[in-house]
C-alpha cells in the first residue's frame, strides 16, 4: 500500500492526520516518523513530499524521499518564510539569477524540461507567485530576458555563485522597497485603526 505525504524536512511530529493514515494499518507510527526524519534530515526546513510503501501483511515499510517542490527551495534558497499573498503589491525578496540557476539545477531531474534554460525559466515563473523580484525586476520581464538570451552565458556555464558585489546591490536595492513597503503598510494599519475608532464611537453614541 502506498501513502504520500508532505512533511517538514528533518522534523516530522506525530498529529491526528497521520494516526488516520497509518492507525489502521498497524505500523508502528513513532518508527515512521523516526525513518522519514533521518530520510529528510537534509532538507531542514523545507516541505518535503514522502511516499510510504508498506507492506500490510508484515507492517514492513519503506520511505522514498522526493525532490521539494520549486517554492520551497526558492524560499529556503532566499531565507523567506512564506510567499508574498499580495505579490503585485508587496514583493518578499531580490534574488539573483545564479540562484536561479542552482534552484532549477537541483531540481532539474524532477522537471518536464528539456534543457536547464527552460528549467531556469519555471523556477523564475514560481517567483512570480511569491512575490520575488530577480535582478531587481519582475519575474515576468526576466522570464522574457531568458528568452532573449540576456542570461545564456550565466545558464550554459552553469554559474551558481552571485558575486558579492551584485548581492550587495540587490540588498540595497531590496531595503528601499521594503522601507517604501513599510511606510504603506503603517499607512493603512493608521487608516484601519482610525476607521475603526470611529465606528466604535458611533457605536457608543447610538447605545446611549
Amino acid at each position: 500500500m502506498q501513502i504520500k505525504l508532505l512533511v517538514e524536512g528533518g522534523d516530522m511530529k506525530p498529529g491526528p492526520a497521520l494516526s488516520q493514515k497509518l492507525g489502521p494499518l498497524g505500523v508502528n507510527i513513532n518508527q515512521v516518523i523516526q525513518k522519514i526524519n533521518e530520510a529528510t534530515k537534509d532538507f531542514k526546513g523545507i516541505k518535503v513530499p514522502v511516499e510510504l510503501e508498506i507492506d500490510s501483511s508484515t507492517k514492513e515499510f519503506e520511505v522514498n524521499v522526493f525532490s521539494p517542490p520549486v517554492s520551497e527551495l526558492i524560499k529556503k534558497e532566499l531565507g523567506i518564510e512564506k510567499g508574498s499573498g499580495i505579490q503585485k503589491k508587496f514583493q518578499q525578496a531580490n534574488a539573483s539569477i545564479e540562484q536561479m540557476i542552482s534552484i532549477a539545477k537541483t531540481k532539474f531531474p524532477n522537471l518536464l524540461c528539456k534543457d536547464l534554460k527552460s528549467a531556469v525559466k519555471t523556477v523564475v515563473g514560481t517567483c512570480m507567485s511569491l512575490g520575488v523580484l530577480i535582478e531587481s525586476k519582475s519575474a515576468k520581464e526576466v522570464e522574457q530576458d531568458i528568452e532573449e538570451g540576456k542570461y545564456d552565458k550565466e545558464i550554459n556555464e552553469e554559474i551558481t555563485e552571485t558575486p558579492a558585489e551584485k548581492k550587495e546591490e540587490l540588498d540595497k536595492y531590496f531595503s528601499e522597497i521594503k522601507k517604501e513597503q513599510d511606510r504603506i503598510i503603517q499607512q493603512e494599519k493608521a487608516v484601519q485603526e482610525a476607521k475603526e475608532e470611529k465606528e466604535a464611537k458611533k457605536d457608543e453614541n447610538e447605545s446611549k
